[in-house]
């Protein structure tokens, strides 16, 4: 269900922090669902400068299949899709957001505020 609190946040641009190619250009601030002391960010449409790479893999926080996502620049892997999402995360409270990218692999520049 999608809280109406996510409404608010900031809408940032999302670059790679090895090459500085543009990865995503509506990415938001984030906390995973599975384990809350985890910050990333994410973003609802597929972002336009990554590849999906590799199989589908579990973790052992929950059973959503995800799949690390590599900077089509320099091929370096920023983030992970969530290609099949669980049960229990999707009767979690969450904000549709199905494409993460890891805090240290991302250099984020706000593009708009919660005013517009």
């Amino acid at each position: 269900s999608l809280h109406s609190s996510f409404k608010s946040k900031s809408v940032c641009q999302l670059n790679c922090r090895y090459c500085h190619g543009v990865l995503c250009r509506r990415g938001m601030k984030a906390i995973l669902l599975a384990d809350t002391r985890v910050e990333l960010y994410s973003t609802d449409a597929a972002p336009i400068g990554v590849q999906l790479v590799a199989n589908d893999y579990v973790t052992r926080n929950c059973l959503c299949q995800i799949r690390d996502v590599a900077c089509l620049g320099c091929g370096n892997v920023v983030g992970y899709h969530v290609t099949q999402p669980c049960e229990v995360c999707m009767s979690a409270c969450n904000n549709g957001h199905f494409w993460m990218f890891h805090n240290d692999s991302v250099r984020a520049k706000e593009r708009m505020d919660s005013t517009g």
